[in-house]
């Protein structure tokens, strides 16, 4: 049979195919000969180092290495052409490259040896790693921060397989449950429960893969946990399923809530013991208004036979005697009426309903008519809202602090007193309850005011500033005080020595609070 001869045209498209290939590809090629002269160079290799490919076919590829290889490459080509063991050829492997402007970058490097019909080269193929390289870092970086903030965390933090084995445990968990950590790598989840949940756990993980219910898992509940030593504390379990590539893994988040139950329990005790206070106020409110109401009455009934049928008989000793036990007697009646006025701010509270300010602040106008008149007082009012509350107490507030305005004005001035109210409502910060709306009622005069260094003093039962100069027990601002926190709020003042005062009461919209 006739053998065909070569089609040059098709030798001629295979070559230009290999080139299109070559020159599109996008890693790197290099060709150099036996000596290390580089002869050809692909558009990628050339933009890889930064050079064009002029700039380097015709020199040796070591410009393309930094130190050591730079100065050992001819050797490493001698010791393969005379000894044939070859180091990267055929095999491959990082290497270290360096580009024009002198930056070094990692890439992988597969030598493959080609021998032509006149000569020996070889060809390099260059795959660029940096993006690779930096992703690796940013990955190592990312795990150094995670595995960080695992190891410094607060809480403890536990992940187990789907068998509850534990696979990480972090230093907190192991001190929380009083071991070391490699004391629980390994060992089931279930060695730091108590029982029954110890003996159950297995059922529990077995319950959810066959019915996907959620019990804990991405739920989080108040649960126990047992410590090395046996002991017993509370915590609160949150935990989360992860599903990696080939598998399932749990972490747990343990939070250690010892110190918020006995915080708790603190606090429950206060309550008991803060109701039995107010029990006991509550009964000595009643033994005032009885027991010792009824000696008092006596002693006053007795003093006027005195000063009726008596006084006349009486020396002048003796008369001074009954005026001072009677006055006496009357301070007395006062302040058991004051008390008895100071414990039924709770102990006979009311539940809140609407009222009207402006309603209840005539009202207090109007019964304080007599001494508003004769005191020659000028009272200026602007609209009050209408609010939830205890109209009762709103009225003993009203009065007590107007009261107040008439009783310390200045000698030779006629008292002015401006109540009215802010127009803005807006969040309450004091009462801790989010979404509270506040009321600021304003009480201001021209009395005689007193120094704000005193201002806690004024609020508290049986404190005065005046002595005996004005008449009263001093437990008006403290019934102010007490109506004011009960309605959510509280009571301050602004004031001068001889300028006057400015009450500024906070009422809250809400329910009342417990008392």
């Amino acid at each position: 049979m006739e053998e065909h001869p070569h089609n040059p045209d098709q030798n001629t498209e295979n070559r230009t195919r290999l080139k299109a290939i070559i020159d599109t590809a996008i890693d790197g090629i290099i060709t150099i000969d036996r000596s290390g002269i580089i002869e050809t160079v692909n558009p990628a290799a050339a933009r890889i180092f930064g050079y064009q490919p002029d700039e380097i076919i015709g020199r040796n590829i070591k410009i393309l290495m930094p130190e050591p290889d730079h100065s050992q490459h001819d050797q490493y080509i001698e010791n393969y052409l005379r000894t044939g063991e070859a180091k990267i050829i055929g095999k491959g492997r990082e290497v270290l490259g360096k580009k024009k402007d002198g930056s070094v970058f990692p890439f992988l490097l597969s030598i493959s040896e080609v021998q032509l019909q006149d000569k020996l080269i070889f060809t390099g193929i260059i795959h660029d790693i940096s993006g690779l390289k930096k992703a690796e870092a940013a990955l190592r970086e990312s795990e150094n921060k995670i595995n960080s903030i695992i190891k410094a965390a607060v809480d403890g933090i536990i992940t187990i397989d789907t068998r509850g084995i534990m696979e990480m445990v972090n230093p907190s968990a192991a001190k929380l449950f009083g071991y070391d950590e490699a004391e629980l790598l390994g060992k089931s989840v279930n060695m730091l429960m108590p029982e029954p949940d110890k003996s159950l756990h297995d059922s529990y993980m077995g319950h959810y893969h066959e019915t996907g219910e959620k019990r804990i898992i991405g739920i989080g509940r108040e649960v126990t946990g047992m410590r090395k030593d046996g002991t017993l504390f509370p915590f609160y379990l949150s935990i989360s399923e992860v599903t990696l590539a080939d598998r399932k893994v749990y972490t747990g988040f343990v939070h250690d809530i010892s110190a918020q139950k006995l915080n708790e329990e603190r606090l429950r005790r206060y309550a008991a013991e803060l109701e039995r206070s107010n029990r006991e106020l509550q009964d000595f409110a009643y033994v005032s208004s009885h027991d010792l109401q009824e000696p008092l009455r006596k002693i006053q009934a007795f003093g006027d036979r005195l000063l009726t049928k008596e006084y006349d008989n009486l020396s002048e000793q003796g008369q001074d005697y009954v005026d001072r036990m009677l006055n006496a007697a009357s301070r007395m009646q006062n302040l058991i009426n004051d008390l008895l006025s100071f414990s039924r701010v709770t102990s006979k509270s009311k539940p809140f309903v609407k009222v009207k300010l402006d309603h209840v602040l005539s009202e207090v106008l109007s019964d304080l008519e007599v001494a508003i008149e004769k005191a020659g007082a000028k009272i200026i009012r602007s609209p009050l809202p209408e609010i939830e509350a205890e109209p009762t107490q709103m009225r003993q507030l009203f009065q007590n602090l107007i009261s107040n305005a008439i009783k310390f004005r200045k000698e030779n001035e006629s008292p002015i007193i401006n109540i009215y109210a802010n127009n803005l409502q807006r969040k309450a910060h004091m009462t801790g309850t989010p979404g509270d709306e506040v009321t600021e009622i304003y009480v201001e005069d021209n009395g005689i005011g007193f120094d704000e260094k005193y201002l806690d003093k004024i609020f508290n039962i049986f404190q005065r500033l005046e002595g005996q100069k004005y008449e009263g027990s001093g437990v008006g601002l403290a019934i102010c005080r007490k109506i004011a926190i009960r309605h959510g709020g509280d009571i301050t003042a602004r004031s001068q020595p001889g300028v006057g005062t400015r009450f500024i009461i906070t009422l809250a919209q809400r329910q009342p609070q417990e008392s």
